[in-house]
């Protein structure tokens, strides 16, 4: 059911969109804008025509009660597709994923590809004045990951991304949604729970080629009570040509259902250039 609620509010706002994207202006392809490293997905789109690659390696560790757990993902890649001025369509794999988890001296491994997913992303609202830059994201997983990894269900999600330009310095982006996501319980039983998201994150360009953020993001349980999962992060990314940025970040974790710490890098590009 909840996956018909969403992909019926999608097909709402792709009636939708098309009055919000005539508030904008048709200026030639923009800057270079990612939705990676950090957490915060933008409010802009890949402009139409074009194709722009995502992909980079994070390796993240927490320590609980005597027990280390440790993942490595590479490369985990967004592929987002410019089908039109206020929309994109957006394809992701999770990688080739490697946990361990040791307990003294013993030692488990898992390894082997990851999920993938596919979604969209719609821009609501050009930023207006106070009124910011608003889009709507939506999507589902795909469980064609190995075994052990995968989710072996299409769990659904979805959020809003807003943005606002401080000046010519500095942004301020953040996202709420919902994400569903299932696992396998100690029962045995595979079971899906739902979570509220968040994000928070203030970028700073340090020059016409360097940037840098600040991010705070997590997540609360909506359909348990679980404890909530937040983290702060930072990074920055750097345009080595116009349509070619490398990006370097890391963070900790702020509640004890979060990774202790995290350290991410990777590359994006666009073409046709």
């Amino acid at each position: 059911m909840t996956l018909k609620v969403i992909l019926g509010s999608l097909a709402c706002l792709l009636w939708a969109a098309p009055l919000a994207a005539q508030e904008g202006t048709a200026s030639g392809p923009p800057e270079l804008i990612t939705d990676r490293p950090d957490q915060t997905e933008s409010a802009e789109t890949v402009p139409a025509g074009f194709v722009q690659v995502e992909t980079g390696w994070v390796f993240a560790r927490e320590d609980a009660e005597g027990v280390r757990l440790q993942s490595h993902q590479v490369p985990g890649t967004l592929v987002r597709i410019g089908a039109l001025d206020w929309m994109e369509i957006r394809v992701g794999w999770g990688g080739y994923v490697r946990e361990e988890v040791r307990l003294g001296p013993a030692k488990t491994e898992v390894d082997g590809a990851g999920d993938a997913d596919v979604g969209a992303k719609l821009i609501l609202h050009r930023e207006s004045g106070w009124r910011p830059q608003t889009a709507f994201l939506a999507g589902v997983t795909l469980p064609v990951g190995d075994d052990a990894l995968s989710s072996e269900r299409a769990d659904p999600s979805f959020r809003f991304s807003l943005a606002h330009t401080l000046s010519d310095r500095f942004a301020l982006g953040y996202n709420v949604g919902m994400a569903w996501e299932s696992s396998l319980e100690s029962t045995g039983d595979r079971d899906t729970l739902s979570n509220y998201l968040y994000t928070l994150a203030l970028g700073i360009g340090l020059t016409e080629r360097l940037g840098t953020f600040v991010e705070v993001f997590g997540e609360v349980g909506a359909s348990a009570d679980g404890p909530p999962a937040h983290s702060f992060d930072g990074g920055f990314t750097y345009l080595v040509r116009p349509n070619v940025q490398l990006d370097l970040s890391g963070g900790v974790g702020l509640s004890a259902a979060s990774a202790d710490w995290f350290v991410g890098a990777g590359i994006s590009f666009r073409f046709p250039e």
